[in-house]
């Protein structure tokens, strides 16, 4: 790819920028024992991640075997996201090199933003906490315009939100929906292996694979070269 400009960088959240599940299993464990069933460990629950509160809700009560009417399904997730806007950076902090490779990428010219399945208010609530919002043009979640990944229409709006162009994006994510709506975008993607996916990412082929954050400014540099 090529541009006139430095391609805007658009990351997804949970799993990518963020280690977020210490948080998000906290609040699930939570609400399954409120609900008398047992806790889901950390290191099974963290491919759970990804799809929002609601689905992660629904797996954990499916490793337990339990059904619920919509009407419960609706109050146990407000239960979840209630209590987990209460303890949304308890534990949850950004991956490692995160921060330099922005400082980098910064440096030349780069700008960022954010589409992520989780929530927008809790995506900015998160990203205040840990001190990272004034990094990004935009922070977009599944309710900012009402469709969530993989549909293009929600990695192209964020990038028009964060003032940039979609032929000259590059996405990063960690799962399936992220090189999903990379590749129905037309645009290029970067995973991480060190997210959260029940598919691993070299089998989702994306164009660049990373283990680091350190190494992500020069596979960006070899995409814009490519």
């Amino acid at each position: 790819m090529s541009a006139s400009s430095p391609p805007i960088i658009v990351f997804d959240l949970d799993g990518t920028l963020v280690d977020t599940a210490p948080d998000l299993i906290s609040a699930l464990n939570h609400v399954l024992d409120r609900e008398g069933l047992r806790p889901v460990p950390l290191s099974a629950a963290r491919n759970m991640i990804g799809a929002g509160a609601r689905k992660l809700l629904e797996r954990g009560l499916e490793v337990e075997g339990r059904v619920v009417s919509l009407a419960d399904l609706n109050r146990l997730t407000q239960d979840f996201i209630d209590f987990y806007a209460e303890h949304i950076a308890d534990g949850s902090r950004p991956f490692e090199g995160l921060e330099t490779a922005l400082d980098r990428l910064a440096a030349k010219g780069h700008q960022f933003a954010v589409c992520t399945n989780k929530l927008e208010w809790l995506s900015k609530l998160l990203l205040d906490r840990l001190g990272l919002t004034p990094r990004f043009a935009a922070i977009c979640g599944q309710d900012t315009f009402g469709v969530a990944k993989p549909d293009p229409a929600f990695l192209r709006e964020t990038v028009v939100r964060a003032g940039g162009r979609l032929p000259g994006a590059i996405m990063v994510g960690d799962a399936g929906p992220d090189v999903g709506v990379a590749r129905r975008a037309n645009v290029p993607v970067i995973g991480v292996d060190f997210g959260y996916t029940d598919v691993p990412m070299t089998e989702l082929k994306p164009d660049r694979l990373i283990s680091h954050m350190r190494d992500l400014p020069d596979a960006i540099a070899s995409l814009i070269a490519a």
